[in-house]
């Protein structure tokens, strides 16, 4: 039992990943982003390995303009660990790769099979948290990720304030990304110089408040200003025009402030059923507003067994610069026709199992003798996702927590 826990465990970490957008195709920039799986931080040390294969088609590439295939498949994994060093203070280590192939990208080019149609993303970061007096939390976080026509430098803190009931929590947190392409342009459209700078900045301040109204209840707030600047369009996307045959490379604004604002209810229902919904608003100064809500049903089956079906919807309007294959017109600055930027609306739905045993499913001790590693709890999830006009994509996840 302890040689195959271990043996498990070497394999999924060999391909430990994360996946990106980068501008490609995936999800709108108004949907909420929201992880496979949450970890919950521990008093002990632990780590979680997550993995999961998505996959992707549709017919409105930002590439070819927004027409063309969006076939994307994406292997992706992960690594979290937090280590407490004692009851007060704690470091953590996130790190990962992911592999794709994308017939969209290959599109970059004017040949099949080149360069772009596959990639891999490497990502690591490590973090630092401290639990003082007063029910007063804070940390910092530093990183950076890299991959073939993209490099990025991650800065993040953040502070909160719980209540001497343990009812409340205040939270402020702040991100800085530092980013740099390399600028590949379309291969007909190579020659000239179509943007000014190679360089993107993004800057985020976060404010949240949670309350336990009683035991079956409660909710949490949370907004968000983010601000970007630099290159916020990708030099590989193509945009065609009513009033000219060739293409250009699209064009968008060197400055974007984007503010989301969600709400989250859970409800206790009963021993075996709990309810959690979320609502968020987004808008941002291109023209965008989008609303995203959710629903999570997590059914207990036994002490250790349990389901969790989910749904989301999200709708938004269109960017002012979006226009479909061969609307634009040439006298426009700023044009795009990335479906991520268009009116639409999509559904994400599936489920989850989770496995967690009050024993946990095995361990072994680590070198040294002195700390015992505990395989605790098992998921797996599979969610399908639709969006008009012609995405489609399916993900599957499997996450694996411990603790030692």
């Amino acid at each position: 039992m302890k040689r195959n826990i271990l043996t498990v465990c070497l394999l999924l970490m060999s391909f430990c990943a994360v996946a990106q957008n980068n501008g490609r195709e995936k999800k709108s920039v108004a949907e909420d982003t929201t992880t496979v799986f949450q970890i919950k931080k521990l008093t002990e040390s632990d780590a979680s390995i997550l993995f999961s294969y998505y996959e992707q088609d549709g017919n409105n590439a930002a590439v070819t303009g927004g027409r063309g295939t969006e076939q994307l498949t994406d292997l992706t994994s992960k690594i979290i660990v937090n280590l407490a060093l004692d009851e007060k203070n704690t470091i953590s280590f996130d790190g990962g790769f992911d592999y794709y192939t994308s017939a969209s990208t290959d599109n970059i080019d004017s040949f099949v099979s080149s360069a772009s149609s596959k990639d891999m993303r490497v990502h690591g970061n490590i973090g630092y948290s401290r639990k003082a007096k007063n029910g007063l939390t804070y940390g910092f976080k530093v990183g950076g990720s890299t991959e073939y026509d993209y490099n990025s430098l991650q800065f993040s803190g953040y502070i909160s304030k719980t209540s001497k009931d343990g009812n409340r929590t205040f939270g402020l947190s702040g991100q800085a990304y530092i980013d740099r392409w390399s600028l590949i342009y379309p291969s007909e459209l190579r020659g000239q110089n179509w943007v000014t700078t190679d360089q993107r900045r993004s800057y985020s301040a976060s404010a949240s408040f949670s309350q336990v109204i009683n035991k079956r209840m409660q909710f949490s707030l949370t907004a968000d200003i983010v601000t970007q600047s630099g290159l916020l369009g990708t030099p590989f996307h193509r945009v065609y025009f009513q009033d000219q045959a060739d293409a250009r490379v699209e064009s968008l604004p060197f400055n974007r402030l984007k503010i989301p604002v969600g709400i989250r209810f859970n409800y206790y229902i009963n021993d075996f059923l709990l309810l959690r919904s979320y609502y968020r608003y987004y808008w941002d100064d291109w023209g965008i507003k989008g609303h995203t809500a959710s629903l999570e049903l997590p059914v207990k089956i036994n002490r250790f067994f349990s389901v969790y079906p989910y749904y989301r919807y999200h709708t938004q309007s269109a960017s002012t610069f979006f226009k479909p294959f061969g609307e634009h017109t040439t006298d426009f600055k700023y044009y795009t026709s990335d479906h991520d930027l268009a009116n639409l609306s999509s559904h994400d739905f599936g489920a989850g199992l989770r496995y967690s045993p009050a024993n946990g499913l095995g361990g072994f001790k680590l070198p040294g003798g002195k700390r015992f590693l505990m395989l605790k709890e098992i998921n797996l999830r599979y969610g399908h996702y639709t969006r008009t006009p012609s995405l489609t994509s399916n993900i599957i996840s499997f996450g694996m927590n411990f603790t030692f």
